[in-house]
């Protein structure tokens, strides 16, 4: 089983470990999702990209929403073996000869364009780090949304992802089903195991049974106060958030 993360590396590594799984296994809409605010994107691509580049080199063309978006990255990252562009660059599109994609960033903005261009790339694999989606996913924009849900959302399938929460985390790493783990002390133990992802309703039951278990096991005593630790992924969202100072 593998076990949540204790750092951003570790977290990196098992989402690259997770997607060159699901690729092997034949998935070619893949996202990424590490649901931190306090994330800078282009260093956590910067980390991300070498493993798809030593197989696909300048067959690979990565993408972020926006031209000076894609610019400041080829300026911070200098020369690399694949390419990097802007979603609405002429010289971004793409080409017959290329072999992979992957999409930095998209969010409901870009929807339209990266449905299009996943169209175009047919069976050859994409992959979306840090897609910006969930809203849509979720909320949906009446008719227009749950088609769009229909024909191209349901079709991602995600290889990882990370979402803390207030004491608890939603955690998947693929081939590994959902998870659900609950902070305890310095630590998370693992709460429950889904095939779907644990959402809404169904994720607040879950938490809400383990409140419930939790509060039963000790009916007739009040708490005892003790100095609480900060769990590992709250550690890790104030070492983001010192990344953006």
């Amino acid at each position: 089983m593998v076990a949540i993360p204790q750092n951003l590396d570790e977290a990196l590594a098992q989402a690259q470990t997770a997607t060159a799984a699901a690729l092997a296994d034949g998935y070619q809409r893949l996202q990424v999702e590490i649901l931190i605010p306090e994330l800078k994107v282009q260093p956590i691509a910067e980390q991300f990209i070498p493993f798809l580049a030593e197989k696909h080199g300048e067959r690979l063309k990565v993408y972020f929403p926006d031209p000076g978006a894609a610019a400041l990255a080829r300026r911070d990252w200098g020369e690399t073996p694949y390419v990097v562009r802007g979603m609405t660059e002429l010289k971004g599109q793409i080409q017959p000869e290329d072999e992979m994609f992957l999409f930095i960033e998209p969010s409901a903005v870009e929807v339209a364009d990266l449905e299009k261009m996943c169209q175009t790339a047919g069976e050859r694999p994409v992959v979306l780090l840090l897609p910006k989606l969930e809203s849509i996913a979720t909320v949906g924009i009446g008719v227009a949304g749950r088609q769009l849900r229909e024909r191209f959302l349901n079709n991602l399938e995600t290889c990882y992802y990370l979402r803390p929460l207030e004491g608890a985390a939603v955690f998947r790493c693929y081939p590994s089903p959902w998870q659900v783990w609950l902070e305890k002390g310095d630590s998370y133990e693992l709460l429950t195991e889904t095939s779907e992802k644990p959402a809404g309703e169904a994720l607040e039951a879950i938490l809400a049974g383990a409140t419930d278990t939790t509060s039963a096991t000790t009916p007739d005593q009040p708490p005892t106060p003790t100095p609480k630790k900060p769990g590992f992924i709250t550690n890790l969202q104030r070492f983001l958030r010192a990344l953006t100072q």
